[in-house]
């Protein structure tokens, strides 16, 4: 299966569209879309989103995002994986590594997976 990616409403809006130029045929959301969590919610609620929507995570939240992601591991839940964004990268590089893991990977190999892009 193919890579579902969810965008974090901190993130520049900006990247969806970078990522729509390179590669119009990923799935991808931003929080605040139709059909995505509304922008303001909470950090368990979208962990929760990402199991039950399959997608994978693109955020910059380094601060609450673990602590959360621990606390919904403990209790069973799984995610589709997650990317932190290095800040060092521009919106251009940070738009070419997903259309790459998009490309290169299945979804099920980023299981409970975390990782950083640029790769």
């Amino acid at each position: 299966m193919k890579i579902r990616f969810l965008l974090d409403e901190n993130l520049p809006p900006k990247l969806k569209s970078a990522v729509l130029k390179l590669q119009p045929g990923i799935d991808i959301l931003r929080v605040g879309d139709a059909n995505a969590p509304p922008l303001g919610t909470l950090d368990p609620e979208i962990i929760s989103y990402l199991e039950s929507s399959q997608r994978l995570l693109v955020t910059d939240n380094r601060k609450s995002i673990p602590g959360h992601l621990e606390e919904y591991w403990a209790t069973g839940g799984q995610i589709w994986g997650l990317f932190w964004v290095r800040p060092s990268a521009s919106l251009g590089r940070w738009a070419e590594e997903i259309v790459i893991v998009w490309e290169t990977s299945e979804a099920e190999e980023w299981i409970d997976k975390l990782d950083w892009i640029p790769l």
